[in-house]
């Protein structure tokens, strides 16, 4: 199959040596700043400052969308009108209106299109979401969600915790209860101190209720000193018949049984794909991906129901696509 990656920034060239070591893709990159080309030195890839030149001279049977996310939805929308599935790196759009018309676009002409959301594929997760679905804690009752980093990255548009960050932890929400928002009470704000001088949501608060009553509450910081937690942030999920603590890239099961408490930190033996191998897997089985543009929309929801919430000020009842 051949591909054509549109984007070498950081997190394109991450996926460029992906899918040059998957072994069975021909790759072509369409980036327009020609000092990118560098990251290129010693490889044969055909390189092209227009995406709209690399499609027509490779004729790819796929599209790999990291540019920067104000672009997305132009180059999403150039691939479509080919007929090309694309992979996509989150957000779809930071514009939430704009992202429901990319997802309706390739739902009604049945193209496939995913989101390359990764942290619900983690390891420990993974490991995770199988005991909880087993009743290892009973039903799920509350979850506390903390993250802590100082994060201060230059982007070509303005970093947000929320939009950049955990915005996977609200993936993970859904992920790991299997349910989705009902309703929401957030608030975004640029602390004392922070590493940005400018109007920045840097900092964000959240309280988030299930369709099903499980409570959620949020903290976090791009803007912490001291020590971080993990990018999947630390967790606290209680049930009727235990809790469950992640710490790090591991958890710890504690049961009211009596039983002793059991620590989970090898997860070796767990067969985990990432986000390219599930895309491809899914074109070759004919079966919508995990974390589909129809899927990750409830996730951008969230996200965007927390912005209208921080900005009126109000609780936020959470409307997800009819469709």
């Amino acid at each position: 199959m051949k591909v054509v990656l549109a984007g070498l920034g950081v997190a394109g060239f991450s996926m460029y040596k992906k899918l040059i070591n998957n072994g069975g893709l021909t790759v072509a990159v369409a980036e327009p700043d020609a000092a990118m080309k560098s990251k290129l030195e010693g490889q044969d890839t055909p390189f092209y400052l227009s995406f709209e030149e690399a499609l027509q001279e490779e004729k790819p049977d796929f599209v790999v969308n990291v540019t920067p996310p104000m672009v997305h939805t132009a180059i999403n929308n150039r691939a479509f009108d080919l007929r090309l599935p694309v992979l996509c790196e989150k957000p779809i759009s930071f514009d939430y209106g704009e992202s429901l018309q990319v997802v309706e676009r390739a739902v009604r002409e049945g193209i496939p299109f995913m989101i390359a959301e990764n942290y619900r594929r983690f390891p420990y997760i993974r490991r995770l979401k199988t005991l909880l679905e087993e009743g290892i804690i009973g039903r799920m009752t509350t979850i506390d969600v903390q993250f802590y980093r100082y994060h201060h990255t230059e982007r070509k548009y303005t970093v947000s915790l929320l939009d950049d960050i955990a915005i996977h932890h609200l993936d993970m929400i859904r992920y790991l209860t299997g349910r989705e928002g009902s309703r929401i009470f957030a608030r975004n704000f640029n602390p004392i101190g922070s590493w940005s001088s400018e109007p920045a949501d840097i900092n964000l608060n959240f309280f988030l209720e299930l369709d099903n009553g499980i409570a959620i509450s949020y903290t976090g910081s791009i803007a912490s000193r001291g020590p971080s937690t993990e990018w999947g942030a630390n967790w606290r999920i209680e049930g009727t018949e235990g809790v469950v603590q992640v710490t790090g890239k591991q958890f710890t099961v504690y049961r009211t049984d009596g039983s002793e408490p059991v620590k989970y930190n090898d997860f070796s033996e767990l067969r985990v794909t990432d986000t390219l191998t599930e895309f491809l897997s899914s074109l070759q089985e004919g079966r919508e991906s995990e974390s589909s543009g129809r899927d990750y929309l409830k996730t951008q929801a969230l996200a965007h129901y927390a912005n209208e919430s921080s900005r009126s000020g109000k609780v936020t009842d959470i409307v997800l696509p009819a469709w």
